[in-house]
């Protein structure tokens, strides 16, 4: 089958429907889900938007804070861009109806880790969910967004794949997982809005389709890739045999939560004078190291200090889920372990959200736009989405109509549905396990070069797999596992220094220079972004 749409947007998160409702009015837009329009990470967002929304605040500060954090790489330009557009998108969230938390003043802003200021607006303590709720019933309402829950997209369909010789993107070969079905979608433009890689590691606090799938496709199609050294492990993910993937937010260390050890003592202030509000990096180097200098399972972040009305008027969540598995955080402190939480490297874009490829844009945890730098500041990420998704969005709108070429349907003829299951499962199970061990918070050359060689068998075995039988959902999300997984190993061999979320005991000094680490497949008639 062979549809045509004006846009095509892979990924149902923030970013791919806040710019599905932007181009609705005027584009017929095809947008495709792996799940349903509800599941993705940007729903399991607690902490809350950053933006400059109280005159005590600044543009300035908040850059400032968003380069210290980024230890310096962020790129200028791209961070100025994204928090100078931080209110406008904010408003644009408002009028789209969130329910942000207010107080006597107005909208109440928390303060997160790395932050100077209070500047983060929110929705208790589920703002990604409340966002998500509202864009999603506004998109399910648009006759022009046509919706496709269920489908995985393959591979990005090029000119040179198609044999034109140009540079352009034309659409993607989707599964329909449901039916098994290929669906060819041609699309003149493209936005890859897939999210991040958190599945690649064992401990994640990403749900389960963060597989790195758009950053895969995309460098698969010739698009160059940055920094995907920089995996940003959240300090704070809830350690109890019961819970998967459940993060604490970086608000209730902002709001007083303390670090302690199995005795009760704080550790943090031995680390960093920011103690608790240092940025994400610090913290979870310290508690990695404390775990491991001690033998520890866990380490305790306590918030009961806090009367309890408090805790449930601002993290209403934490506290039913922690009550869930019988942790009263009123009464005592919540285990913690540090997590896989964000990719903040990716897809290399301009601030139109352009790739180097024509026709091909790229928005939220998927692109590398600069503004993280080598560690996200908290709560700019959601940020990041709606600044990049209107960027898109605008730049597509100016593009004139473009016909598109004849596209052939997905050839299934020369391959057999698999006989042995098993073998995604192990593959997968393997890697998450030795890019946990050897690719975690802290690296060796000699670890990285032990993964290298792991990810290239690996790499082949999939490669026949796929070249052999029927595509699945799982053999999909497994080969662009190991796709993302080798981009970011090969990114931490090429970093000599320790930089943000780049620790290497073999190279501990960070270099006077910051410089990003920028990666391509050769391919021809490429163009600058």
């Amino acid at each position: 089958m062979v549809l045509r749409f004006d846009v095509l947007i892979i990924g149902s998160g923030l970013a791919g429907q806040a710019a599905a409702l932007r181009l609705s009015a005027t584009r017929r837009v095809a947008l495709i889900s792996k799940r349903t329009l509800e599941d993705s990470a940007s729903s399991w967002a607690q902490g809350g938007i950053a933006a400059v929304l109280d005159n005590r605040d600044s543009i300035e500060a908040h850059i400032r804070d968003t380069i210290t954090a980024g230890a310096d790489l962020n790129d200028r330009r791209a961070t100025r861009f994204v928090i100078e557009n931080g209110r406008r998108a904010v408003d644009w969230l408002i009028d789209q109806g969130v329910p942000f938390t207010r107080d006597e003043d107005g909208y109440h802003l928390a303060r997160e880790g790395g932050h100077s200021a209070r500047r983060v607006i929110h929705v208790a303590d589920a703002t990604g969910l409340a966002v998500q709720t509202t864009l999603t019933g506004k998109v399910r309402q648009q006759p022009n967004i046509s919706i496709f829950e269920n489908h995985i997209a393959i591979d990005l369909i090029t000119g040179a794949k198609l044999g034109l010789g140009d540079r352009r993107c034309y659409g993607a070969y989707v599964l329909d997982s449901g039916s098994g079905e290929v669906v060819t979608i041609g699309a003149s433009n493209t936005l890859i809005a897939a999210g991040g890689a958190g599945k690649v590691y064992l401990y994640t606090t990403n749900p389960d389709t963060s597989t790195g799938d758009g950053i895969a496709m995309a460098w698969r199609a010739g698009c160059r890739v940055a920094n995907m050294e920089f995996i940003q492990f959240h300090p704070t993910c809830l350690y109890h045999p019961q819970a998967k993937s459940f993060l604490i937010s970086e608000a209730v260390r902002g709001e007083g939560g303390r670090l302690l050890l199995p005795d009760g003592s704080r550790f943090m202030p031995w680390h960093d004078a920011r103690g608790e509000l240092a940025p994400r990096d610090v913290v979870a180097r310290a508690i990695d190291f404390e775990m491991k200098k001690r033998g520890l399972d866990c380490v305790y972040l306590d918030i009961s200090h806090k009367p309890a009305a408090f805790l449930n008027e601002h993290f209403p969540n934490i506290l039913a889920r922690c009550l869930d598995l019988g942790i009263d955080i009123t009464r005592a402190p919540i285990p913690v372990v540090p997590a896989a939480h964000y990719t903040c490297g990716g897809v290399v874009s301009d601030l139109h959200a352009r790739t180097n490829i024509a026709g091909l844009y790229v928005a939220g945890e998927a692109s590398c736009t600069g503004l993280h730098g080598a560690n996200r500041l908290a709560s700019n990420s959601l940020l990041e989405c709606l600044v990049f998704a209107e960027a898109a969005a605008t730049d597509i709108l100016r593009q004139p109509a473009g016909d598109l070429p004849a596209l052939p349907e997905w050839d299934a003829s020369r391959v057999s549905d698999p006989d042995e299951e098993i073998v995604i499962a192990h593959n997968w199970d393997e890697l998450r396990r030795f890019m946990w061990d050897y690719v975690g918070i802290v690296r060796t050359t000699k670890r990285l070069q032990r993964a290298q060689n792991r990810i290239r068998l690996l790499n082949r075995e999939i490669d026949d797999f796929y070249s052999h039988f029927r595509v699945s959902h799982d053999l999909i999300e497994l080969r662009n596992l190991v796709v993302t997984a080798e981009l970011i190993i090969r990114c931490a061999l090429r970093r000599h220094e320790s930089r943000g979320l780049h620790f290497s005991r073999n190279y501990p000094e960070t270099l006077p220079r910051a410089t990003n680490t920028v990666i391509r497949r050769r391919a021809p008639g490429d163009r600058a972004p």
